[in-house]
This record gives structure tokens, sequence and C-alpha cells, in this order.
């Protein structure tokens, strides 16, 4: 296992898969994934169908639909940072295109 991935599921809800570490956040209504893969150094955001709200047309099959970080609130963005840099990764990946 990668270190960044051991010390990010050291952090509040993440979890490791393999090469990568997951959370999920829920909030406003809103449900993401947020995904870090260590090998590329990528932060990576998904909407999640939710329960009982309307389903958009990303949800209408019941699977996760990579969103643009743009459209992510940014007390989430904020937060996945601030666990990279808790883990000793550079926060900067967060922003980093993929």
């Amino acid at each position: 296992m990668y270190d960044s991935i051991a010390a990010l599921v050291r952090q509040e809800g993440w979890r490791a898969e393999g090469a990568a570490a997951r959370v999920h956040y829920d909030g406003g209504g809103d449900r993401f994934a947020v995904e870090f893969y260590a090998e590329a150094d990528a932060v990576l955001y998904w909407s999640v169908p939710g329960d009982g709200a309307p389903a958009t047309d990303a949800e209408t099959n019941g699977t996760a639909a990579p969103v643009p970080r743009e459209s992510i609130p940014d007390p989430l963005r904020r937060r996945i940072r601030e666990d990279l840099a808790a883990a000793d990764v550079d926060p900067a990946v967060e922003r980093r295109p993929v």
C-alpha cells in the first residue's frame, strides 16, 4: 500500500481501494465520492445517486458519474485539501486537471 493511501485512511471516512483512497460526502442533498489516486497524484469527484431525490440523467442507471471539480461545493474541496495535507500529500493535487 502506498504511504499516502495509508495516511489518508487514518483521516475520517477514508478507505483504501488498491492504489486509491475514497471518501463519501453527503451534504445539501448532494452525494459525492471523492477518490485520490496515488500513482497519478490525482483527485476525482463523482456524483453518487441518492435515495428519494429526483434522479439526474447521470443517476438514472444507478451508477456514479464523474463531475467537474468546479461544480463541487467549496467546503468539500477545502476538506479534501486539508485531508491531503494531513496525509503529507501536496494539497495542490486536488486542483490538478485530469
